[in-house]
């Protein structure tokens, strides 16, 4: 019996619910550690970046318009569909970081536990982060968060799955859509993530995943008029100062690179205030 030949695979981008190609053609080769060729990966363009922000836009009004607790369900899914396919994880991970398989397994479940958790926040979020206001009138004062529309993200580069899964999900949680530039040198898991939610019930385009360059993609992400916020939490190598004036010049939303910690505050980061004044029945 002659043996099989392998099947080597091209890790293509994730936008709009499709893994296109990039544009450019472009692709850069994944190495182990030790040099040995895993996959090609797409090296995703300006006008990848612009596609990926159309798609989210299109997709954010219908996952923001869902019921909290539809949102909840659906990311509760997402974990779900990831445990099943904890395996492949691990082996991806090996591979790319060169670490044990029982440190990558320890680095999917605890992506598994970080994405659960969020999912809890879905229908608590709005009861922290909203407040019924005193006023000195015959009025009710009520504050209410809102998704603040597209998140832009650098993802943390140091990892290859739980860096990722902890900056997509709390934006996700209110009901933003999210363009995210994965870890360059460990780009695999964040696209077979992509898969994950291609196969769960989250509506094609509100997560998009880039790869390639962080320092090539990031600055049009950060200029895009058509972005609400930027999420520098994997950009702490970049000239993250000029990404910051860049989003100031259309008033973005901006958290600056640095350790991120499970919490509803990152929920809240990407939310905006809504205040609704209602006059008190007079009967």
């Amino acid at each position: 019996m002659s043996a099989r030949l392998t099947v080597p695979k091209t890790y293509k981008l994730a936008i709009g619910g499709a893994f296109p190609r990039s544009e450019s053609g472009r692709t850069y080769e994944v190495r182990s550690p030790k040099g040995e060729f895993l996959a090609n990966a797409a090296k995703a363009s300006r006008k990848d970046a612009r596609d990926a922000v159309l798609a989210a836009r299109a997709a954010q009004p219908k996952w923001a318009g869902a019921t909290a607790y539809n949102r909840g369900q659906v990311l509760y899914r997402v974990a779900e569909v990831l445990e099943g396919r904890r395996a492949q994880f691990v082996d991806e991970i090996v591979a790319q970081q060169g670490v044990s398989a029982a440190a990558a397994g320890a680095q999917v479940d605890a992506a598994v536990d970080l994405w659960v958790w969020y999912a809890g926040w879905c229908d608590k979020y709005a009861q922290v982060a909203g407040n019924l206001n005193p006023v000195a009138g015959a009025y009710f004062n009520i504050s209410a968060p809102e998704p603040t529309g597209v998140v832009a993200i650098v993802a943390p580069q140091e990892d290859s799955l739980l860096g990722l899964v902890s900056a997509v999900a709390p934006a996700l949680v209110s009901g933003n859509a999210v363009v995210v530039i994965a870890s360059e040198q460990y780009p695999l898991s964040s696209i077979s993530f992509a898969e994950v939610l291609a196969t769960s019930d989250v509506p094609g385009g509100v997560v998009n995943i880039l790869t390639g360059s962080p320092a090539e993609i990031a600055p049009w992400l950060a200029d895009h008029s058509d972005v609400n916020a930027v999420d520098l939490a994997g950009a702490g190598d970049l000239d993250w100062v000029d990404l910051q004036l860049r989003a100031a010049e259309t008033l973005k939303r901006v958290l600056e690179p640095g350790e991120i910690l499970a919490s509803p505050q990152r929920i809240a980061a990407f939310t905006e205030v809504k205040t609704v004044w209602h006059p008190k029945s007079m009967v």
